[in-house]
């Protein structure tokens, strides 16, 4: 019988970049019992699958060794492969999340920090403790730090910034610069306190989704309301939402109307109105209006539980100039040890150097030398960018996509439900034997009930007018052809041109203006009754109201638009009229998916926009897709990117934050490297030393961090620069 198999969960504090978690991972594999581990940087977890006899408490140990704090996730049911729930290890509490001067790093950065005052003190009125008082200073910073080395070269990582600090503080002491190791040691703890608070922004920025989420819930059941935890609620549930209150779930609006705003997840300023049957979101806020709700989604499944996920795999997932960089660091630090220890022998070996000042140049550039800066350049940014994004309802599924968005040369767009809103609208009302008012009321009274696309229009159409719609009497649909029903004691009659002709004689004027409004892309309606026409409606799906700004957005950024489509060539041409956009029409499936790939063939990088659906080919062809749709499960899985509000401008904003990204990355890559060349020189040449090599990687790490993080100001389509 197969072992079976159990899933853990653990919250970790204190986990700032890649680096540590591959510390993590590293000491968790080396566990036996161990099956699998992953490492989640911006969610703060460890999951390890494993065997019964694993020894979590000792993985726990080990964890804390490295300096991080572990405990398993009460929130985490441990289940078994097998079905069968494993509650053993769910015992501990949750890692508490406090403020930052709160966390053990920073206990251990002010403890150090006093502890080198003291010295300094100390050392000033009597001054034969020095430098015993620094010794005991630097200790106090420089334990913690030299286990963590001592523990990850066990488990196979021997080159990592513990070692190098510890080995520059140990030989400082060796050349009598105990003062200068005990400030090295301190303002090192400073830096990674400094990186942990900037990381913890972006972590939080994130997460903060999840907090918009209420509580409580008030569910209806038989007429009566009760409070109930919000996690409770299933699907088909029927949830009261009073003015005021933030939705609880996902779901669908069964009673009532009221103005939704969507800002806390959209960013949208102004609320929409929303009546029985729209869709609406958790974590929104219900305005003005009492609305009952029917739950569509589970709390762990609803959208932004769903975007909260699908972003924190994703920053956990590299980008090609992370792995880049990952792939350098490896061999970036033993050669800083091995160019260290060449400028500290060489000089007294070969030309009658001082050995005391040249091992100090080279403890130096040790400290120059500390990664920190160049391995979270990358990663920051990355992280900052898809929360940045996720916010406003951008979902980009990892940092190899938001790469490839900015290199995107011409982007492909859908036209139904992405370039358009995916329903007809009513554009215009003749008016025949009967006015405009009236050819609408009756239309609208016929189409009563009926769920049909153009019935929802015409419907829609009368209650913007406020005109006040009864039931048709023995009304019927006739099929292929339209609608009929007897009002007032008028037999009615629906439908197409031609199907409109056989019962009664379209007036020339009516026929020449249903030629234009067909030529534009609409479709019409004529309403006959008793053998004379009284009207026509004609509809058409319109453009998105942000479409035309959209694709003006794009040609400011240099970046070419085209349509593909399945409609008919007369439809798609009319619509790429108004919006000014290339187009070809009555395309298949496998059309879009051929077509996408000769633009790739001719050097061009593609994205291709479409619902997720249909045109799946072509996304996947696609060097991105992106699913115009809000948060369908369809759209979050099948492609590379998500607009989840299904705005078009949401395309050239991520095209546009991805740029801005990059720029991001070069400048803090620019920033590491930089520093780190100018401190070197000076450092070879006597101009600096130990204080100025730590402020110069800690002021580096600063740097990129705070650099990175401006990233999550970002409020739209022009990006941060």
């Amino acid at each position: 019988m197969a072992e079976q198999i159990f899933e853990t969960l653990f919250r970790v504090e204190g986990m700032d970049c890649a680096s540590c978690a591959s510390k993590i991972e590293n000491v968790a594999r080396s566990l036996d019992g161990i099956n699998d581990v992953n490492v989640s940087v911006m969610s703060g977890k460890l999951r390890v699958k494993h065997g019964p006899s694993a020894d979590l408490e000792g993985l726990v140990k080990k964890i804390g060794k490295l300096g991080y704090m572990a405990s398993p996730d009460r929130s985490s049911k441990g289940e078994g492969l097998d079905g069968e729930q494993d509650n053993s290890h769910n015992h501990s509490h949750d890692v508490e999340h406090g403020p930052w001067w709160a966390s053990s790093k920073a206990k251990l950065t002010i403890v150090c920090g006093l502890a080198v005052a003291a010295a300094f003190a100390v050392a000033t009125i009597f001054p034969f403790t020095d430098p015993w008082g620094y010794i005991a200073a630097m200790t106090v910073g420089l334990v913690p730090i030299a286990r963590r080395a001592a523990v990850s070269a066990v488990n196979g990582m021997p080159f990592t910034i513990e070692t190098l600090m510890s080995i520059a503080a140990i030989g400082a002491l060796f050349i009598d610069a105990s003062e200068e190791a005990a400030v090295v040691v301190f303002l090192f703890l400073v830096g990674e306190l400094l990186e942990g608070v900037a990381a913890g922004r972006a972590r939080s920025s994130i997460q903060a989704l999840g907090e918009l989420v209420p509580q409580t819930a008030l569910l209806l059941q038989n007429g009566i309301t009760s409070e109930v935890q919000a996690s409770s609620l299933n699907v088909g549930a029927l949830v009261l939402v009073r003015p005021g209150d933030r939705l609880p779930a996902d779901g669908v609006i069964v009673e009532g109307i009221s103005a939704i705003n969507e800002a806390p997840v959209t960013g949208e300023s102004m609320p929409k109105r929303k009546e029985t049957g729209d869709t609406v979101f958790a974590g929104t806020i219900n305005e003005d209006g009492q609305i009952t709700i029917e739950v569509t989604a589970a709390q762990e499944d609803n959208t932004i539980a769903r975007v909260v996920k699908l972003v924190e795999e994703a920053q956990d997932s590299k980008a090609p100039t992370q792995r880049f960089i990952d792939r350098f660091s490896k061999y970036y630090t033993p050669g800083v040890i091995v160019f260290a220890i060449l400028v500290a022998s060489v000089p007294p070996v070969f030309f009658g150097g001082n050995w005391s000042e040249w091992v100090y140049k080279g403890l130096a550039v040790i400290l120059i030398g500390c990664p920190c800066a160049l391995v979270i350049s990358t990663p920051a940014a990355i992280a900052a960018s898809l929360a940045s994004g996720a916010r406003r309802g951008l979902l980009m599924k990892g940092g190899a996509v938001l790469e490839t968005l900015g290199k995107i040369t011409i982007v492909a767009f859908d036209k139904t439900g992405t370039l358009t809103e995916g329903r007809p609208k009513v554009t215009e009302i003749i008016a025949g034997t009967r006015e405009s008012e009236d050819v609408l009321r009756l239309a609208a009274t016929l189409e009563a009930g009926s769920s049909h696309p153009l019935a929802v229009s015409i419907l829609e159409k009368a209650s913007q007018q406020a005109i006040k719609v009864r039931a048709s009497q023995n009304s019927r649909a006739v099929a292929g052809k339209g609608v009929e029903g007897t009002i007032d004691g008028i037999n009615l009659f629906l439908g197409s041109p031609s199907a409109a002709s056989e019962m009664a004689d379209i007036p020339k004027a009516i026929t020449d203006r249903i030629e234009v409004l067909n030529s534009s892309g609409n479709s019409v309606a004529v309403l006959v009754g008793n053998g004379e026409v009284i009207g026509a409606i004609a509809m058409r799906d319109e453009p998105r109201q942000d479409a035309i700004q959209a694709l003006q957005k794009l040609s400011d950024l240099e970046v070419r638009a085209v349509m593909l489509t399945g409609d008919n060539a007369r439809t798609a041409s009319a619509i790429a009229e108004v919006l000014g956009i290339e187009c070809r029409s009555e395309l298949l499936p496998d059309d879009k998916q051929k077509i996408v790939s000769e633009l790739k063939s001719a050097g061009e990088w593609v994205a291709k926009v479409g619902d997720g659906i249909n045109d799946a080919p072509a996304l996947a062809m696609a060097d991105v897709g992106i699913a115009m749709g809000g948060g369908t499960d369809v759209a979050l899985e099948t492609a590379d990117a998500a607009a989840l509000h299904a705005r078009v401008m949401d395309v050239p904003s991520m095209i546009a934050l991805s740029r801005g990204t990059m720029r991001n990355i070069i400048q803090n890559i620019t920033i590491a490297l930089g520093l780190k060349a100018v401190f070197l020189v000076t450092t070879v040449l006597g101009i600096t030393g130990l204080w100025p090599a730590i402020l110069a990687d800690t002021g580096a790490t600063v740097l990129v961090t705070l650099n990175a993080m401006r990233l999550l100001r970002w409020n739209g389509i022009e990006p941060v620069r």
